[in-house]
């Protein structure tokens, strides 16, 4: 069996996911695929016409995101023809995914050069707000599901968390954030976006909001009380209704707000896989390898559960313990994720997240997963650490998880 060989990574700054306000949000979404793919090419020389396929992550594939993005995004990048493309959705974890996927299949000795990653422009116009069954009504009664940010503050509430931690891990992201941008460590990775007529679009991570306190964060109201109590058609269940489903004596306390929740972004990220035939053949440098790959399903109600039991599955796979990771990515979704991951894995935290995470950087769900491979990769790189762990919550209940090695 080959071993699947990360030769590198890339990804866009994240724009501010708002019409008006944010540098990317003008931009067709193709663009910004085009954009990192068509980095990956120059910075590494490789033959468009030698990829086997392009395999991408994206969550919401309606509209402009809609007609499998990855194969157009590739076209448009100037791609070979003979450059095949697929989409797929697992929701926030769609990211990883799609890593998974074509690792995989490189792994097989099936494909010899793939690249992964995804595309998320959170600035296209949305249409209201359904659970995740999609108003499926026999569903609902088997798994109720509810909207995330009403999950988060349901297992916030069961765990016992109360709001000030949470706000106290939010400002220590935002802090890590801050110094990695100040230091650089997301210059080799990051790639401008340009317009079509030349100009730059956006060069820099434009969500931070470096100087977050918490007393800043104290005047923060509470992002989902009303949502909790929304319900998209007059016989429907509200979102609080469908948590109290299955946890009918759970009084929801309401801790999560924009400031300890992961940011609205526009962005994309890629990754290129080779094995090792062709690694040696074209005289590419491999950056890192794949360990081992899991996906795991959890509680659909609370939705948000599932990292925890990923990367110890994924940590068995790979015959390791937690001690044998130096870096860990978990995305903070919302601030409750990152808090219970870390509390129930009893992680050294100075190991996790070292650079901040979405609270400060922005979550752009369908290219997430594939920037947090990315800024794992580069963090051992910049330790002379080894291995990395990289997981995240997804919707439906689910998470997928990678663990990489540095060679």
């Amino acid at each position: 069996m080959s071993e699947a060989y990360i030769i590198d990574a890339c990804r866009t700054p994240r724009g501010i996911g708002k019409q008006g306000k944010g540098s990317l949000a003008h931009l067709h979404p193709q663009h910004l695929g085009s954009a990192v793919l068509k980095a990956l090419q120059e910075r590494n020389g490789f033959d468009t016409a030698d990829v086997d396929d392009v395999v991408w992550g994206t969550s919401s594939q309606v509209m402009e995101q809609s007609g499998d993005i990855g194969r157009m995004s590739a076209l448009d990048a100037g791609y070979d023809m003979k450059a095949s493309g697929v989409t797929l959705d697992r929701f926030c974890g769609s990211g990883i995914t799609s890593a998974n996927i074509a690792a995989a299949s490189v792994k097989a000795g099936l494909e010899d050069l793939v690249v992964s990653g995804g595309t998320e422009m959170m600035s296209l116009p949305k249409k209201g707000m359904l659970p995740m069954g999609a108003g499926n009504a026999h569903l609902e009664e088997i798994h109720p599901q509810s909207h995330q940010g009403v999950c988060a503050d349901a297992i916030a509430t069961l765990e016992g968390i109360d709001r000030e931690t949470l706000d106290a891990l939010a400002v220590e992201t935002q802090n890590r954030a801050e110094a990695a941008i100040k230091e650089g460590r997301f210059d080799k990775s990051l790639v401008p976006v340009f317009n079509l007529d030349g100009t730059l679009a956006l060069d820099r991570e434009e969500f931070p909001r470096p100087g977050t306190t918490m007393e800043s964060l104290a005047t923060l109201a509470p992002s989902f009380p009303m949502v909790a109590d929304y319900r998209h058609s007059d016989d429907a269940k509200t979102f609080r209704e469908l948590i109290n489903q299955k946890f009918p004596d759970l009084g929801i306390q309401h801790v999560h707000h924009a400031g300890n929740s992961s940011g609205v972004v526009d962005g994309s990220a890629a990754i290129l896989w080779a094995s090792e035939d062709y690694t040696k053949a074209h005289g590419l440098t491999a950056r890192a390898r794949i360990v081992a790959m899991a996906n795991m399903g959890d509680d659909p109600t609370l939705m948000l559960n599932a990292p925890v039991p990923a990367a110890r599955k994924v940590l068995e796979k790979a015959g390791m313990t937690v001690d044998d990771i130096d870096i860990f990515e978990i995305n903070e979704a919302f601030a409750i994720v990152s808090e219970k991951f870390q509390r129930d894995l009893d992680l050294d935290r100075g190991k996790v997240n070292v650079n901040g995470g979405a609270m400060a950087l922005g979550h752009p769900i369908g290219a997430t997963g594939a920037i947090l491979i990315n800024t794992a990769l580069d963090e051992l790189e910049r330790q002379d650490k080894q291995v990395g762990l990289i997981t995240m919550c997804a919707g439906g209940g689910m998470a997928p998880a990678i663990i990489i090695e540095r060679v």
